[in-house]
């Protein structure tokens, strides 16, 4: 004789819960379970900002605005400037220091010595503007990169709150899933020792009627 039964195991839903706030949910409609994450309004609003805010960067993260090139351009007339009048206050203390004296030893500037002097200084002096005009380009290009690497640090940490926020809706809801799966284990091994035992009682009738 062989008896053959059949369980059927109902899925146990799911809710996860943190610091008395619900955060998610699983629910067996038809064959498929469902989860349903649910952000707090902080949350939601991060998200949000963070999804549109990357919406709006990432298009036109490579294109300077008027105001940004505007502002560029300014720092570097600042740093021009600022060149400039160190240049002229290395070189014309040098310059009045020369006319003075070869005006108190010739008594006047009309002379050879003054004009190689002279010549002497201007060399100098526009080998300094000509490397000042090279540390301009520098310096435009180290403002563009510190511009462009700002940008794409701020959508960085705008994907990785986008992300975060995915990551904590998804480990939340594997928790609420293991929830129901130890309830549904606990409520398979509860009917697989009540059957075993309804199946041993059946036995234990049999044998006393042989």
């Amino acid at each position: 004789m062989s008896k053959t039964t059949n369980y059927t195991t109902p899925y146990a839903n799911g809710s996860y819960s943190l610091n008395g706030e619900k955060k998610a949910s699983t629910k067996k409609r038809g064959g498929t379970v469902y989860g349903e994450y649910e952000m707090n309004e902080y949350e939601k609003a991060l998200y949000d900002y963070a999804q549109k805010t990357l919406a709006e960067t990432v298009p036109n993260v490579n294109t300077f605005s008027a105001d940004t090139l505007n502002n560029i351009q300014a720092q570097l007339d600042a740093y021009q400037n600022q060149g400039m009048q160190s240049i002229n206050n290395l070189y014309a203390p040098l310059l009045n220091n020369l006319k003075t004296d070869i005006a108190s030893r010739f008594g006047n500037l009309d002379n050879s010595m003054f004009l190689n002097n002279l010549n002497n200084i201007e060399n100098v002096r526009s080998n300094a503007m000509a490397q000042l005009a090279e540390n301009l380009l520098l310096k435009r290009n180290e403002l563009v990169n510190n511009e462009l690497a700002n940008r794409y640090n701020f959508i960085n940490l705008l994907n990785n709150l986008q992300n975060q926020g995915n990551s904590n809706a998804l480990n939340t809801l594997s928790a609420a899933l293991n929830l129901a799966n130890s309830v549904k284990g606990m409520t398979t091994n509860a009917s697989s020792q009540s059957s075993a035992l309804n199946l041993q009682t059946m036995l234990g009738l049999m044998s006393s009627f042989l």
